[in-house]
């Protein structure tokens, strides 16, 4: 039976209850990659009316960016930008940056998190929303990062016909970006951690 902490409020633990669950902590860190590759299959086959199933489009758009050239952590992106469709009917961006957020540059996490306003230019106005709301980000200095993420790589890949390569291609690329968090509250911390080991 695995030692547990015993508190039952947070102001009640001690170092030696967060010396049990720090380890346990970043042994579920370390399988985040295997969690997010999991739910990113839960898109094959969810079509939702699209020409493409939600997998396949976020492997066209990560092929795309990948064929041009791009770095490894905008291919990441690229490739998660819709994993939230399952979780966030209303808000998928926000559930694709949050996964990210700890991860990538400021850039991409911005270009991840208003993508889906920047897609509606090719299509709000068939359904009675502003095509343009993207232009109240205008004087954002991303603005430009998530209109070519839009224009370049999310918007073509809905192509029942265009070839992208496999998620297998991708997953190193995601296990490297999610080995070690840029930016996250908790960096120092489990930078301590891994050098104590």
């Amino acid at each position: 039976m695995t030692t547990r902490a015993t508190f039952t409020r947070m102001e009640q633990s001690t170092k030696e209850d967060w010396s049990l669950i720090v380890p346990e902590a970043m042994k579920m860190a370390k399988s985040l990659p295997d969690r997010v590759l999991d739910h990113l299959r839960l898109l094959d086959g969810d079509f939702g009316g699209f020409p493409v199933d939600r997998l396949t489009h976020c492997l066209q758009t990560a092929t795309l960016a990948h064929a041009a050239g791009r770095d490894e952590e905008y291919v990441v992106c690229a490739l998660l930008h819709d994993i939230g469709d399952t979780l966030g009917s209303f808000n998928h961006p926000d559930i694709a940056a949050a996964i990210l957020k700890p991860f990538v540059s400021e850039a991409n996490l911005w270009m991840v998190q208003n993508h889906g306003v920047f897609q509606g230019y090719n299509f709000f106005h068939h359904i009675g929303l502003n095509r343009d709301m993207r232009d109240m980000f205008k004087a954002h200095p991303h603005y430009h990062h998530a209109a070519e993420f839009v224009e370049l790589y999310d918007n073509p890949a809905f192509d029942p016909k265009a070839k992208a390569l496999p998620l297998s291609e991708f997953e190193p690329m995601v296990r490297r970006l999610m080995a070690v968090p840029k930016n996250s509250v908790y960096k120092a911390a489990i930078d301590q951690a891994e050098s104590a080991r």
